[in-house]
């Protein structure tokens, strides 16, 4: 908690251009600790998750850096950029709540993604196996700039990133190393269970009225046949591990935008604004391997 709070106060002295000490006394109302309340739980709990489940195992070490922008196929950078894009939006969609201007509500909460992460690649810098990685906090600072940036020029989310996942089979062949053997524990550690997505209504970008703005059409990322960071491991455990190609995979497909959809129902509201971070399956066309296929349904 205390983390959190001098970070988000450090943030407020950084950016003190921009506030009068006025604004700053007219802002420490219920709302702000209500806000700061929301924030410190969420970092406090990932920090003692991170160290139950990462860094258990893991020596102490001396700060250092770790270079990991080619692992997984880049697949653990969309992860990044995807959770700074989600907690930022997340971060402004409180602030709103809690009644604070869209301009405060745009730079501290819209940068939310960039704070939560920053303290995580710091814990990760002080163990073995881990380090501070640049590319991460890169693509920690251009999620949170994605929000920002739209919501600043258009004051709406034209272009949405999303997420879907489902178990591999690489996970089967991996004796564990890519998790156990439910949804959880591979979605944790299974990179080739992902696919990060670009969600877009035709009918806003290309100004194409006849089409429902909740209708999308959605550009995907995802990459397969890796059981390795940076190159397939051999064995695990003493088991031998079966050979498999790594390959990107490219996506376009069919989506919804359910905060497009309107309803009076408070809990269809909480359903659909959920919804609207992560990719249903629907008909999709995929290109990998210099082939086409399609789907019917793309999970």
């Amino acid at each position: 908690m205390k983390k959190t709070s001098i970070i988000f106060f450090l943030i407020i002295i950084i950016n003190n251009n921009l506030f009068s000490i006025d604004t700053i006394k007219s802002n420490i109302n219920k709302g702000f600790y209500k806000f700061l309340l929301v924030e410190g739980v969420v970092l406090t709990g990932a920090i003692s998750y991170l160290k139950h489940e990462w860094y258990s195992d893991k020596k102490r070490v001396p700060f250092h850096f770790y270079n990991d922008y080619k692992g997984w196929n880049q697949i653990d950078k969309f992860g990044h950029f995807y959770a700074s894009y989600l907690e930022s939006n997340v971060g402004y969609s409180l602030m709103k709540k809690f009644n604070f201007s869209e301009k405060h509500s745009l730079i501290f909460g819209g940068s939310q993604g960039l704070i939560l992460e920053t303290p995580i690649e710091f814990f990760d810098a002080y163990y073995e196996g881990w380090g501070f990685s640049l590319s991460d906090m890169v693509a920690n600072a251009l999620g949170s700039s994605f929000f920002i940036v739209q919501q600043r020029f258009f004051g709406e989310q034209l272009i949405r990133p999303k997420l879907s996942f489902s178990r591999s089979i690489y996970a089967r062949d991996a004796n564990g190393y890519l998790g156990k053997n439910n949804f959880l524990s591979q979605f944790v550690y299974d990179y080739n269970g992902y696919t990060y997505w670009f969600s877009f209504s035709p009918s806003k970008i290309f100004n194409i009225k006849k089409i429902p703005e909740w209708i999308n059409l959605s550009l995907g990322y995802g990459a397969n046949g890796m059981i390795g960071e940076f190159r397939n491991i051999l064995t695990y455990n003493g088991v031998n591990i079966p050979y498999h190609d790594r390959y990107r995979q490219y996506y376009l497909s069919l989506d919804i935008d359910f905060s497009k959809i309107k309803t009076k129902s408070k809990l269809f509201k909480k359903v659909f604004n959920v919804l609207s971070y992560i990719k249903i399956p629907l008909p999709t066309i995929e290109i990998s391997n210099k082939k086409l296929k399609g789907y019917y349904f793309y999970f």
